[in-house]
């Protein structure tokens, strides 16, 4: 109760400051975190090291991005704090976009859209104007402990017409009848999060990844669609869309998850190489990691 009773301390203070006031105080919790983290700052030099091989041999330059890294984090926990008290009309001018024209191509074929993507940059701020303008919007999402926490993150997300999916059957259940329905529905694969994931080479190296996009892209013949969000320098939002990746039947359900997912995975890792200063994955994703 009492991370809970901190947390909206905190939230219910930044949301009442101007954007600069509010990521300046976000940027001083960064560094705070940057240099205090027993676990999180270790295990992100780790990722980044992998996801980018030529830090290895230069912790100056990793130090710099494990810290631009922090900054942009908390940036994005500013943006979620602001969520309660912003009205997505004020949001939307901030976003800009690339590739979609490949939105418009899955949309056609009215089956859903299923944005497969990664952790990184402001999702609920993109989240909340794509469902505004396009069409409804489901997100998947872990249960945060304390429990008030994770209702607190539903509310906010449903203001804004998200709605919040859990990683279970019943979550499950109601993202297929939303595909179904002809909705966008968002979900990461960068991070093993039900502990269910399928071993493949991530960035070289075997990591657990969801096999569960692909298996309802090919149950529904919804495309899956990847796509990044990253901040730009003026604190503005980019969305950027690669070509749709289809999970096509031959047969052998399992090698046809594999392929698909696989795909996805390399525009991915094309997003977080590109980007790698806004790839939020302070956790533990290789055997080795801290």
């Amino acid at each position: 109760m009492w991370r809970y009773r901190a947390f909206k301390a905190v939230q219910s203070l930044v949301e009442r400051l101007p954007h600069p006031w509010a990521y300046a105080l976000a940027v001083i919790a960064a560094r705070f975190a940057w240099w205090f983290s027993p676990l999180a700052r270790p295990r992100l030099e780790y990722n980044l090291k992998t996801a980018c091989p030529e830090l290895e041999g230069d912790p100056a330059a990793l130090r710099r991005l494990s810290w631009l890294n922090f900054r942009n984090h908390a940036k994005a926990y500013a943006d979620l704090m602001m969520l309660p008290s912003t009205a997505v009309e004020t949001m939307r001018p901030r976003l800009k976009v690339q590739g979609w024209e490949y939105l418009e191509e899955a949309r056609a074929r009215g089956k859903g859209v299923l944005v497969v993507s990664c952790h990184m940059g402001s999702y609920e701020v993109c989240a909340a104007i794509w469902s505004a303008t396009l069409a409804p919007v489901s997100f998947f999402a872990e249960e945060l402990e304390p429990r008030e926490l994770f209702e607190w993150y539903r509310d906010t997300r449903a203001r804004l017409g998200i709605s919040v999916l859990t990683l279970d059957h019943g979550g499950i259940r109601r993202v297929l009848q939303a595909l179904r329905d002809q909705e966008m529905v968002i979900t990461a694969i960068d991070r093993d999060i039900a502990g269910t994931g399928h071993m493949m080479p991530f960035f070289g190296k075997p990591a657990p990844i969801p096999l569960g996009p692909a298996a309802m892209a090919l149950r529904l013949g919804t495309p899956l669609f990847p796509v990044c969000v990253y901040r730009l320098p003026d604190d503005s939002y980019m969305a950027e869309g690669s070509p749709l990746v289809y999970a096509t039947s031959t047969g052998n359900a399992r090698a046809d998850q594999i392929r698909a997912t696989e795909e996805c995975l390399r525009h991915i890792e094309g997003f977080i190489q590109r980007h790698p200063e806004q790839w939020h994955v302070p956790h533990r994703i290789w055997e080795g990691s801290p």
